[in-house]
């Protein structure tokens, strides 16, 4: 009985005394870790200098040695793909002494290689090197195939000659020759780089054919053409009905229809169900209220096989509340691994902008924030195919980190050449397109004011305000910006039919259409849609005011006409600038030798009364009244050459044209 007692008593101490060791360990990590964007980890934690006089930090890839000061340990770690158990190793006197209870990082980006090309062109010669490629960042293994292929679409075919001394497949060189082709036009390459483990990685460069010489592409300020040509279509999947995708992919061919090149997905990402999407719980997963990631692919390759693009609306400046990263970090606080992954404020609390309580501002100065962001982007142009981005709160990210941009450009850009990048922030402030975007808002400096806003606020509108803002918006835009212009969008409240009626919706749609820019037409406005944003029902699509007509006549026109996608513009005076505007578009190249022929003249009667529009003091727009019989494009009707006057009816638009044959 008294050994037994003594040994329990023995045991007990023991107990003590490791609870103890435990609590006062001489080297513990700062985290228990967690999702990893990196292959190289910075680590952290607390170290007894007294116990331990160095420490190292024991990993899957490899043994780190970490650097002491001020009872702190930090060291960069290398990580492999998938999990990877940590210890931190407490050594004295070259003896370890103790160990650091186990931190788990799980590798969260794949672990591949990375395909580069280099384009150049000497002469007549275009050469493509893919020798820059590199390595898987993780588990590095040599590249040992390159498969190169033309892209589909382009203008002509490609003929690829290999430049290596060996007698092998062009194809699978890592330098290639083209012969240039005949036909003018963009063409786009492919690499495919595979390494000695079977991992890849694709890249695409273009190269141009002008006057039947080819010429290197700058994607740093690059704008594939199909862009400055395009109508989009704004699509929030609940509008289509209550089966998410399934529901839009069915009104496709309504859409095409239409004659819109692209479709621009609200978010599609995971978001709690009472939220539009903007709140965004998992950047890498389809919002389950609209279906499975198999249904959006479904979706996407039914937009493709209709002509349509397809982008989606992505949001890099948050993460919701509901993120289970956030919830981690407010509830660990320095002990989670994503506390500094928000951006605080001096009294340590995260930011967020407005009274965007629920949407937390991610912290740009975190690299793997960027990483994480980056990677995210990536993940659907290279497994979705999606053709580009609507960019929600851009101007947020710019305000904290203005370098991201760039960096995130060159990497899209990589992967596919030919996306449409927009920016939520003002066109007029020219950092955007010198940092990474095709496009921006039809805004004024004022963040999120339309620039129409105050020209609609009166009735009937006021044309004077509306010159303005039509003048800031087309003259000094840096190149190759677009302006994103748009009558209703998710953020402008009551739709424009509902405030203005159906008559001035309709002028203004042939306004919207016949400008300089990227117009949207948003979910429904081709029927006159009447509804409020983020209400989130069904819209009924009757054709109330015959309103699909007029909008499927004037994306046909912009396509046929020239004049009509070029960035020039002039603005007409007319004996009636109070109710009528009235512009010149002229063609970006001259299209025939009979003056003027090939622009449009466009006529817009923005009031409820009949006018008499004499054209007379406006040089241009006489001369061409004056010399050649006019059509006007949305009735067919003609003008004879000696017309110096137009009557216009209430709401009336007139799309007027030379035509051809009194040119001879």
């Amino acid at each position: 009985m008294q050994v037994r007692r003594l040994r329990s008593l023995i045991v007990a101490l023991c107990a003590l005394s490791c609870v103890s060791h435990a609590a006062e360990a001489p080297v513990e990590f700062d985290t228990a870790g967690g999702d990893a964007w990196t292959f190289d980890k910075y680590i952290e934690g607390r170290v007894d200098p007294s116990a331990c006089d160095e420490v190292l930090i024991q990993g899957p890839a490899a043994t780190s040695v970490a650097t002491l000061q001020d009872h702190r340990f930090r060291a960069s770690v290398p990580l492999r793909s998938g999990g990877n158990d940590l210890r931190a190793r407490c050594i004295r006197d070259g003896r370890e002494v103790a160990r650091s209870s186990t931190q788990r990082w799980q590798v969260r980006i794949e672990d591949r290689p990375r395909a580069w090309i280099r384009t150049r062109i000497d002469g007549r010669n275009i050469l493509m090197d893919a020798a820059g490629s590199e390595m898987a960042p993780g588990a590095a293994a040599p590249i040992v195939h390159y498969d190169w292929r033309p892209r589909r679409g382009n203008a002509a075919p490609l003929t690829l000659t290999s430049r290596s001394v060996l007698d092998v497949t062009p194809a699978t060189t890592p330098t290639i020759q083209i012969e240039p082709p005949d036909v003018d036009g963009e063409y786009y390459v492919t690499l495919r780089v595979t390494d000695a483990l079977g991992r890849s990685d694709e890249s695409t460069s273009v190269f141009s054919i002008t006057d039947g010489s080819p010429e290197e592409i700058d994607l740093d300020d690059h704008r594939p053409p199909w862009i400055s040509r395009s109508v989009l279509y704004g699509v929030a999947p609940f509008a289509f009905g209550h089966n998410g995708y399934d529901d839009v992919r069915k009104r496709l061919p309504e859409i095409a229809a239409l004659g819109v090149s692209a479709i621009w997905l609200s978010p599609v990402t995971g978001a709690p169900t009472e939220d539009f999407g903007y709140a965004v719980t998992d950047h890498f997963q389809s919002r389950a209220e609209f279906g499975t990631k198999l249904q959006l692919e479904a979706l996407i390759a039914a937009a493709h096989a209709h002509g349509l693009r397809v982008l989606i609306d992505f949001i890099p400046n948050h993460l919701a509340a509901a993120h289970r990263y956030y919830i981690d970090a407010a509830d660990r606080r320095q002990r989670s691994p994503y506390f500094n992954w928000f951006e605080r404020g001096p009294d340590g609390q995260v930011t967020n902008y407005f009274d965007w309580e629920h949407l937390k501002n991610l912290e740009y100065d975190n690299p793997e924030v960027q990483r994480y962001m980056i990677e995210a982007f990536s993940y659907w142009v290279r497994e979705l195919n999606v053709d580009g981005f609507r960019v929600d709160v851009s101007w947020g990210v710019r305000e904290r980190a203005p370098e991201f941009w760039p960096r995130w450009r060159a990497e899209l850009k990589r992967i596919d050449p030919d996306l449409l990048l927009i920016a939520e922030a003002s066109a007029l402030d020219g950092y955007y397109f010198q940092h990474g975007f095709d496009a921006a808002y039809d805004w004024t400096m004022k963040l999120g004011e339309w620039a129409w806003n105050d020209a609609f606020a009166s009735k009937p509108p006021d044309l004077n305000k509306l010159r303005a803002a039509l003048l800031k918006s087309s003259q000094g835009l840096p190149e190759p910006g677009l302006v994103l212009r748009f009558l209703n969008n998710n953020d402008t409240g009551d739709r424009f039919i509902t405030r203005h009626g159906a008559g001035l919706t309709r002028v203004a749609a042939t306004m919207l259409l016949t400008l300089p820019g990227l117009p949207l037409i948003y979910n429904g406005d081709e029927v006159g849609a009447e509804f409020l944003p983020y209400d989130e029902q069904p819209l009924s699509w009757e054709d109330r005011h015959r309103l699909v007509a007029h909008y499927t006549k004037l994306v046909r026109l912009r396509k046929e006409i020239a004049a009509l996608h070029s960035p020039d513009m002039e603005l007409l005076a007319t004996n009636r600038d109070d109710a009528v505007l009235a512009y010149i578009r002229r063609p970006s190249e001259s299209v025939a030798d009979c003056y003027q022929s090939g622009s449009a003249l466009v006529l817009l009667n923005f009031s409820d009364q009949p006018i008499d529009l004499n054209l007379s003091s406006a040089a241009a727009a006489a001369r061409m009244l004056l010399e050649s019989r006019l059509q006007d494009r949305l009735t067919g009707d003609y003008f004879a050459p000696a017309s110096k006057s137009l009557h216009l009816e209430p709401f009336e638009a007139r799309i007027l044209t030379a035509d051809i044959e009194s040119c001879d």
